[in-house]
């Protein structure tokens, strides 16, 4: 009997004890969980605070891309594009300006070229993103894959549609007529923006932005000419009309309300380094805590659920176009491509998402953001209704004219392929991210808007051996892949020039040295 009764409470206490670890196990989960959802927030508000640093870091500056007296140049325009959207880091902004313009009396047709490059800039962020994962060189192939994935997809547009706008003036006609059945009233339908209701509380609370005028500044209004700065000033008591000393934000303190200012520039750089920081370790954050979330059989799980078609015969091919609905759900619902695609990142090189399914998630996240531009259209009742609508209608109708070029046909889903080779390519040399960054974003576009300052000539003189070179040695890479045989013996590899003309080992050889002398001297 004692040794049953001994039997019986061993038996309790174990029991108890597994009850006890079941419970620690169920705690530590929801601390993780809470944490990631912390780490979330907070990486979404870096986001927000990497936009702002970038416009208090643009400025004045983009008044200037604007007076440019070749806009009527398409290449020009795409350019603009592109290096407007990265320095506001927000393509809504960057097509409020445009609007602004096209109202002020700048043709339709100028502004088509901008509104793509706009498309191109973004994309940025997704990139920046992927380098959080640098360490890992199989995560960061996956990562890098899934970012320029979205870039590879605007460039083919863009180079497409610039050529088919030129010629015909494809968007501007199809636009300009849906306008014209519409007629020119707004309607009272509201922007829903349910992820700014969320981060808005925090990050008002460290900087707020005066939009307007950057818009002023870019479209070089004269009543704008005596502002000093982009930061919010004059705010007013929230129950009386009565002005504030100072506005309630962090950054006041050393803006120009301020007892010590220190301009706009230095309280850019301050929020730039404040904001990757945040991003970084936001991101570093996430991935670990859904590594350890996750466990291999629940990423599995995952993963397969996720990349798997619907599983019939005759609708396996549906499976793309429900994915991106998704994406523009997701999108629309978040009211940022930006930071949806910048949240497909880590997830792509933790490896729950493939490329395979990356790519029409970001495509639907495309169509998402333009679902957000026509309800602000359609909201705006005002004298620049006709031009928001035909803007937003192009942004519209540009995506839904690429997603019908590069997606249904497998064969032309060129972005993957290329995306997947720039992968690959940064895993094995990983400072080429960087140098893509730079050139693609900003080294590129910059190039092309001084050519454009030098004249028509300078652009072409340098432009025409470029796009040759380009289409000559794509021409030939094909050739190479699939029909060899038909090419003399000499060319059907590129064993033919030197080293340093098709391969980046040369290259790493050099920042390896360079890093190998570093050490030394340490």
């Amino acid at each position: 009997a004692l040794y049953s009764d001994a039997q019986s409470i061993m038996l309790m206490e174990g029991d108890k004890n597994k009850r006890n670890k079941k419970l620690l196990e169920v705690l530590k989960n929801l601390c993780k969980l809470t944490s990631l959802l912390v780490c979330l927030y907070f990486f979404i508000c870096s986001l927000s605070f990497l936009s702002n640093a970038f416009r208090l870091l643009g400025g004045r500056e983009l008044g200037a891309l604007f007076e440019n007296e070749y806009l009527q140049n398409p290449i020009v325009g795409v350019m603009i594009g592109i290096l407007v959207t990265v320095l506001v880091q927000s393509s809504s902004t960057s097509t409020s300006i445009i609007v602004g313009l096209v109202a002020a009396g700048a043709p339709v047709k100028t502004a088509i070229p901008m509104i793509m490059g706009s498309n191109i800039g973004t994309s940025v962020t997704n990139t920046i993103v992927s380098f959080t994962q640098m360490n890992d060189r199989e995560e960061f192939r996956r990562a890098f894959a899934c970012a320029t994935v979205h870039d590879m997809f605007n460039w083919l547009t863009v180079i497409t549609l610039v050529c088919v706008e030129y010629a015909s003036g494809f968007l501007e006609t199809i636009t300009g007529a849906i306008v014209d059945k519409i007629g020119t009233n707004g309607s009272t339908t509201s922007n829903p923006d349910f992820l700014k209701a969320l981060t808005n509380p925090f990050c008002k609370k460290i900087i707020q932005l005066n939009s307007s005028v950057l818009e002023g500044w870019a479209q070089n209004n004269p009543a704008y000419d005596n502002v000093t700065t982009v930061m919010k000033t004059g705010c007013k008591a929230k129950d009386a009309d009565t002005l504030l000393h100072m506005c309630p934000y962090l950054f006041a303190y050393v803006g120009p309300e301020g007892s010590r200012s220190i301009g706009d520039v230095w309280c850019g750089i301050i929020l730039l380094l404040v904001s990757l920081l945040m991003l970084c370790s936001c991101l570093i954050g996430l991935v670990k805590l859904l590594n350890s979330l996750l466990g291999e059989k629940v990423k599995e799980a995952i993963k397969n659920g996720i990349n798997k078609d619907i599983p019939s015969k005759y609708f396996s091919w549906l499976t793309g176009y429900l994915v991106m609905l998704v994406g523009a759900v997701l999108t629309f619902l978040v009211q940022s491509s930006s930071v949806f695609t910048s949240t497909l990142t880590p997830l792509a090189g933790a490896g729950l998402v493939s490329l395979e399914r990356a790519y029409p998630l970001s495509l639907g996240s495309n169509l998402g953001t333009t679902t957000t531009s026509m309800l602000a259209a359609f909201a705006d009742s005002g004298d620049y209704f006709r031009e928001t609508l035909q803007i937003a209608l192009v942004h519209l109708f540009f995506n839904i004219t690429g997603i019908l070029l590069f997606y249904p046909i497998p064969f032309m889903r060129w972005p993957i392929v290329m995306a997947r080779f720039l992968g690959k390519t940064t895993s094995k040399y990983r400072w080429f991210s960087i140098v893509y960054l730079l050139v693609m974003f900003f080294i590129f576009p910059a190039i092309v808007f001084a050519l454009s300052i030098a004249g028509s000539i300078a652009m072409y003189v340098v432009f025409i051996p470029f796009a040759f070179i380009i289409l000559l040695v794509t021409f030939l890479s094909l050739i190479q892949n699939y029909k060899p045989g038909i090419l003399p013996t000499k060319l059907q590899d590129w064993k033919f020039l030197p080293k340093p003309f098709r391969s980046l080992e040369p290259i790493d050889g050099v920042i390896k040295r360079l890093k190998c002398g570093k050490k030394k001297d340490d």
